[in-house]
């Protein structure tokens, strides 16, 4: 008795088995209870799950697109190249950056500390349980204050930069040039960008630099620390880190921009039909995929500036030369303390600049522009 009754039950399931259950009476299923019984009441939950996720999904985009038709309203059409096309993506710069990386403080942090000394943790979990522990929640994310307010200057001038010097390096070469050394062109205008972006950014990161590697921290917050950084060491204090900056920071933008623009270029490429078949949450996917993976690339590129950055912030002796400094820390650490710290910086700035590109793009779009990269001679013809 017990296993027909099973047999139509599942078979009741099956997408060929309802022919089983059409064969009983009415009465029979009736009497069989477990022919009711839902069989999988965990993917009937998950199916609620993802019903709930897609609604919520579909009232996000609707809110969106209203939050964007009254902003384009507002600020009228965005001609490319146009003052108001700059000041957008200076806008999408601030965002991209400066809430990509005040949301990872707490790993920034970590490295920092391992970079400057690597014997201080065993691993990155391990720092984590011991700066929760001795410093409270409020150590884990120490150097938030600068970090938000640093990288927010940086990407303004970053992504803004960038969009006028491509434009200012196409113009200068013509249109035909401009299209043939578009590699050269993207690693040009992304350092020309990178190069003023830094001096933005160099007195923030002076003081997130300090506040992560001081023990307890002797500076507390952004403006105090930047004023009793002027106080002891002169305006040139907040500058000494600026050219190991620009050691890490202007190849790590020509990767990540060239690499982008490249990487993108050749998803879209692959993909059947053109850029423009795609919507917006699709194209979007694709920044992050190719941010993604062009921080990776930005990661090694930049990781031996980057350790440098933090050991001179941390060590470098009062008037002490810059080249005597990088000597003097070149020779405690070798070549390998180079590289501390890589793979959770991998890990960061991949998360990082994905982000980036994805915020970046999703601000683009929200003001009615197209999204970076992947147009003109990508598009893939139909086969």
């Amino acid at each position: 008795m017990v296993l027909p009754v099973i047999l139509n039950t599942i078979a009741a399931r099956h997408p060929l088995g309802g022919l089983a259950a059409q064969q009983l009476s009415p009465e029979k299923q009736a009497a069989s209870p477990t022919l009711k019984r839902q069989l999988f009441p965990a993917m009937s939950a998950i199916d609620d799950v993802k019903k709930k996720a897609g609604a919520a999904s579909n009232e996000a985009s609707r809110e969106f697109n209203i939050a964007s038709q009254k902003a384009q309203e507002k600020t009228g059409k965005i001609v490319p190249w146009s003052a108001k096309y700059y000041a957008a993506c200076i806008t999408g710069g601030m965002l991209a950056c400066g809430l990509t990386h005040a949301a990872v403080t707490p790993l920034d942090l970590i490295k920092c500390r391992r970079q400057v000394d690597p014997n201080l943790y065993r691993s990155n979990m391990q720092a984590f349980s011991k700066i929760r522990t001795a410093e409270g929640l409020r150590g884990v994310v120490t150097g938030y204050g600068p970090t938000f307010f640093g990288y927010s200057a940086q990407g303004a001038f970053k992504y803004g930069g960038y969009e006028f010097f491509k434009k200012f390096y196409s113009d200068l070469v013509g249109e035909e040039r401009a299209r043939k050394w578009k590699t050269s062109l993207y690693l040009v205008a992304s350092a020309s960008a990178e190069l003023i972006a830094d001096v933005a950014l160099c007195p923030f990161e002076a003081v997130k630099v300090r506040m992560q590697t001081t023990i307890p921290p002797d500076i507390r917050g952004t403006f105090s620390g930047i004023s009793t950084i002027v106080a002891k060491e002169g305006t040139s204090g907040l500058y000494k880190g600026l050219y190991p900056l620009w050691g890490r920071q202007i190849p790590y933008t020509m990767m990540k921009f060239a690499s982008f623009e490249t990487i993108v270029e050749q998803i879209y490429h692959r993909l059947p039909g053109h850029k423009s078949d795609y919507n917006k949450g699709a194209q979007t996917a694709v920044a992050f995929t190719g941010g993604y993976m062009a921080g990776i690339l930005c990661a090694v590129v930049s990781h031996p500036a980057d350790v440098m950055v933090s050991k001179l912030n941390a060590n470098r002796k009062a008037g002490e030369a810059f080249g005597a400094a990088m000597s003097r820390i070149y020779g405690q650490i070798g070549f390998g303390g180079l590289w501390n710290g890589l793979a959770v910086r991998i890990i960061m700035v991949g998360t990082l600049t994905g982000l980036q590109w994805m915020i970046y793009d999703s601000f683009k779009i929200f003001m009615g522009l197209p999204t970076t990269g992947g147009t003109g001679d990508d598009k893939k013809k139909a086969k």
